[in-house]
Formats: C-alpha cells, structure tokens, sequence
C-alpha cells in the first residue's frame, strides 16, 4: 500500500466516489438503448460484455467492454490527480465493488473483468497491458471468456513484483481474490466442462 497522505475525509469521498463511478451499469443501458432487450433474461443475466456478446450485437459488446473498462480507469484517474495515490488505490477498489454490487441494480451486478483491466491500465499502465495480453492470450487458445479473466487476475500480483512502479501488491492479491470470488462459478463449469465458449449462446 502506498503511504497514507491523503486525509480521512478524502479517502472516504474517494471510496464514494469510485463506487459510484463503477456501479453505472453501461452493460444495461447499452443494450437497452440499442433494443436488445433485458440482459438479466439474456445468456447468464450478465450485465458484462461477454453477456452482451451473446445478443449477437458485437458493437454493443464492444462499446460495454470499453465504458467497463473505462469507468475503472477515470476513478482511480480523478482520485490521483485531486488527492493522491491511496485514494486511487481506493478509489479502484471501490470502483470495482460497484460493477460488482450496484446498488441501483439491487447489489447484483457483473463479474468485473473489464473494470478490473481499465483500474490496472490507470494504476500502472504495464501491468495493466500485461493483464490485457494475457487475457487475450489465453482468451485466444481456449476461446473462454472467464478462463482469461481467471488467468489474468492470477498473474496480475506476478506483473506487479515484476513491472510495477507503484507499491500496488497489496491491492493486487485483494482484487485476485475478488475476481475468483466472482467467477465461483464460471470455475465449477469449467472443471466440469460446460462454461461457454466466447460467442457462445
């Protein structure tokens, strides 16, 4: 964790700040703005990109993976520039708190994987583009949305020893755990054989 210079006011607003920032669910007001109808009876009732994706719509897909992404990124952003590098720790996990629990969509929101690669682009743009290659990478193979996100999440604490250029490991090994919190799921299917594949209905 970086040094703690920010005053206790700030962080709180910050925690604030980058939960509301990351509970806008642009997954949902994507699709319901292009006609595709209610993610919730979509797929996996995702309000993700992937879930996007299996409207067919691979704009939409698109365009929510960015704004995801994007989200994650302008908190911990903002929270650099007008306080400094604890609120932006802050401010990222709050932000990805907020895609996950939403409170304007009753605390069920998406999985994170887009907002937790925009958060470590903002944070430190290596190993932020380390995470996005791998998940690329092992997206490519296996052609497996989650599995990327899983591997990605499990060496993002292993870019952050090697390339980063700010004490983040702390924060690395909490969003891991919440990433793999968040993909329970998705990892009993995989084991089992019967997680989608990417475009998969």
């Amino acid at each position: 964790m970086p040094p703690l210079d920010s005053t206790t006011t700030q962080l709180i607003i910050w925690a604030a700040l980058g939960y509301l920032m990351g509970s806008i669910p642009f997954g949902m007001i994507i699709a319901n703005a292009m006609g595709l109808g209610n993610l919730r009876n979509i797929g996996s009732g995702n309000i993700g990109a992937t879930n996007v994706l299996r409207t067919g719509n691979k704009a939409a897909a698109a365009l929510t993976l960015i704004f995801d992404a994007a989200k994650g990124a302008v908190a911990v952003l903002l929270a650099r520039a007008m306080a400094g590098e604890d609120a932006a720790q802050i401010a990222a996990l709050t932000a990805f708190l907020g895609h996950c629990f939403p409170v304007w969509l009753g605390f069920r929101g998406g999985k994170g994987v887009a907002t937790f690669l925009g958060l470590w682009l903002a944070l430190d743009w290596r190993v932020g583009v380390a995470c996005c290659l791998t998940w690329l990478v092992t997206a490519a193979i296996w052609r497996i949305s989650s599995l990327g996100a899983l591997f990605a999440a499990a060496t993002s604490t292993l870019w952050v020893i090697v390339l980063a250029q700010t004490p983040t490991f702390v924060l690395g090994v909490v969003l891991t755990l919440l990433v793999y919190w968040r993909h329970s799921a998705n990892i009993r299917r995989i084991r089992a054989g019967t997680e989608p594949k990417i475009g998969q209905s």
